[in-house]
């Protein structure tokens, strides 16, 4: 079995939540999803499960953290251009999602970010991998 991402996350409407992440790109696995849960791939080995609160909280003791108020994770997702980047936020707020801040642009990165239907946090990306380690390197010779 190759090694895979299972990320979990509390939502309060299923269906709603399905509806977004198809609209941004996700495939539902329906092998994998029902009525208190959907299963939606992002690769052949990133999935992003879509939890009802009802059975999450059989997963877990704690409490639903409330990700319109707080942050407990930030989800990055890397694309190969910054049309992709900018596709996939656009796509999101359209779909019901909110933008979480500008557009940032280090030269070597290009990032946005955007809420689910739950305010769980994505930072899409596109790096340009070489520019960011000839960048590290000034860095570190300015440094010095």
């Amino acid at each position: 079995m190759a090694k895979m991402i299972f990320v979990n996350l509390p939502v309060a409407d299923v269906a709603k939540s399905t509806a977004f992440y198809e609209a941004i790109g996700f495939e539902k696995n329906v092998q994998f999803s029902a009525e208190h849960a959907s299963s939606m791939m992002w690769t052949d080995t990133i999935t992003i499960m879509l939890v009802g609160h009802a059975f999450y909280r059989t997963l877990t003791t704690r409490p639903i953290a409330d990700t319109h108020g707080t942050s407990g994770a930030l989800i990055a997702l890397g694309f190969d251009s910054r049309a992709e980047v900018d596709a996939i936020t656009e796509a999101a707020i359209a779909a019901g999602g909110r933008e979480g801040h500008d557009p940032e642009d280090l030269g070597f990165m290009y990032s946005r970010a955007f809420e689910d239907l739950d305010g769980h946090g994505f930072g899409p990306l596109h790096m340009d991998l070489d520019a960011a380690v000839a960048a590290m390197a000034q860095s570190e010779t300015e440094a010095a």
